[in-house]
C-alpha cells in the first residue's frame, strides 16, 4: 500500500513574514551581498544570490551583461554554441565571474560542455540541470563532471527532499536546485501529480545542506520574474495594441519543437506557453526586485541578507481561493527563507537553490 506522509508541507503562498523590530534607518543601509565558499570546488564568490534561470528565454548572454553589473548570477542556457561562448567570452570578459554553462546529462551533452570550457578557461562555474534529479545515472554524471572538473562549481537539479541533497553534494555538487513544478510555466506536477510543497522543500533540503557543511548559503532562482524583457529572446508579439513575449517553459511543446522536432512518442509535455506583457529592459525589473528585498530586510530588521534567515519567522495564513485568484495574473506572494515580492503569477519564482 502507498504510504501517507501527514505532516503539513507548506508553499510560499501559505505564509507571511512577521515583522520584528529593527534599527534601521533607511533600505539603503541594507548589504545584499554575501560571500561564500564552495564545499567541493573550494572557490570563493561574492555577490548577491539571485540567479536568472537557464531558460533560453532568460538565461541568455544579453541577461548576463546586465545582471552581472549588479553582481547577479546568470545560468546560461546549453543551446548557445561553443563558438558563441568565445565570442561572449572575448567581448565580455568582465561577466565569466557570474555566469554558468549549463549541460544536460547525456553524452553529447558533457562533449559539449567540455569544449566550452576548454575555448573559454576562465568560465568555472557549471549548471548541470534535469528535471529528475533522483536518477542513478544523473548522480553518476554529477561524479564524472566533477573527475572532469575538480576545481569548478557544479551546480546540479533539480531535487526536492533532504537525502538527495546529501546524494549530489557527496557526489560532487556544491549548489543543489531544489524544486520540482513550482515554476510558472512549469506542468509537471499536473502532469505527473509529483512535487514537494516548495517553502517545505526549501527548508528541508537546506538542513541537509547545511549538516555537510555546505554553508548557510542561498540563493533564488528566477524565470518568469526575468520574463518578457529586451534581454530574452524572441520577437515582439502585438495584439490589440499591447505588446508581449512568449515565455516558455523548456519541456513544453514549443522548447521540444524548437530543438529536438517535437514531444518524443514516450513522453509528454511538461511545460506550457505563454504570452508575457513585454517589459523593456530588464535593469528596471532587477531594481525593482532588490528594492523589494531590501525592504523585506528592514521589515524584520536584517541589516545583511546573511541575517535574513535566523531573522525570519513566518506566520501560516488559511488562504480562501476566490474566482479572481484563479485568473492567471492575479497577484500572489513568493518568498525564499527572506525574499519576498508580490508579482504576476506569470512572473513567479522558478527554483531555490542551495549550497
Amino acid at each position: 500500500m502507498p504510504r501517507v506522509d501527514a505532516d503539513l508541507k507548506l508553499d510560499f503562498k501559505d505564509v507571511l513574514f512577521r515583522p520584528k523590530r529593527s534599527s534601521l534607518k533607511s533600505r539603503s543601509e541594507v548589504d545584499l551581498r554575501r560571500t561564500f565558499t564552495f564545499r567541493n570546488s573550494k572557490q570563493t564568490y561574492t555577490g548577491i544570490p539571485i540567479i536568472a534561470a537557464n531558460m533560453d528565454t532568460t538565461g541568455t548572454f544579453e541577461m548576463a551583461k546586465v545582471l552581472s553589473k549588479h553582481t547577479l548570477f546568470t545560468a546560461i542556457h546549453k543551446h548557445y554554441s561553443v563558438e558563441d561562448w568565445k565570442n561572449f567570452a572575448a567581448d565580455h570578459p568582465e561577466c565569466l565571474e557570474h555566469v554558468a554553462a549549463s549541460s544536460g546529462s547525456g553524452n553529447a551533452d558533457l562533449e559539449k560542455l567540455c569544449a566550452i570550457l576548454q575555448a573559454v578557461p576562465a568560465l568555472q562555474y557549471i549548471c548541470l540541470d534535469v528535471a529528475n534529479g533522483y536518477s542513478e545515472y544523473f548522480v553518476e554524471f554529477v561524479k564524472t563532471v566533477r573527475e572532469k572538473f575538480p576545481k569548478h562549481t557544479i551546480m546540479a537539479g533539480n531535487v526536492v527532499t533532504g537525502e538527495m541533497v546529501e546524494e549530489l553534494i557527496l557526489s560532487g555538487a556544491d549548489i543543489i536546485k531544489v524544486g520540482i513544478g513550482p515554476g510558472s510555466v512549469c506542468t509537471t506536477r499536473i502532469k505527473t501529480g509529483v512535487g514537494y510543497p516548495q517553502l517545505s522543500a526549501v527548508i528541508e533540503c537546506a538542513d541537509s545542506a547545511h549538516g555537510l557543511k555546505g554553508a548557510g548559503a542561498d540563493f533564488v532562482m528566477m524565470g518568469g520574474m526575468l520574463a518578457g524583457h529586451d534581454q530574452c529572446t524572441g520577437e515582439i508579439i502585438e495584439k490589440n495594441g499591447k505588446k508581449y513575449k512568449l515565455f516558455y517553459g523548456m519541456s513544453s511543446d514549443t522548447a521540444m519543437k524548437k530543438y529536438v522536432g517535437g514531444v518524443a512518442e514516450y513522453r509528454a509535455s511538461e511545460g506550457r506557453t505563454v504570452e508575457v506583457p513585454y517589459r523593456g529592459d530588464v535593469e528596471n525589473t532587477v531594481r525593482d526586485v532588490l528594492g523589494g528585498l531590501r525592504s523585506t530586510c528592514t521589515y524584520v530588521g536584517a541589516a545583511k541578507l546573511k541575517e535574513l534567515s535566523r531573522r525570519t519567522t513566518f506566520i501560516r495564513r488559511i488562504r480562501v481561493v476566490t474566482h479572481g485568484e484563479l485568473s492567471e495574473y492575479n497577484i500572489v506572494r513568493t518568498s525564499w527563507l527572506g525574499f519576498s515580492v508580490a508579482h504576476h503569477r506569470t512572473d513567479c519564482l522558478c527554483r531555490t537553490v542551495l549550497m
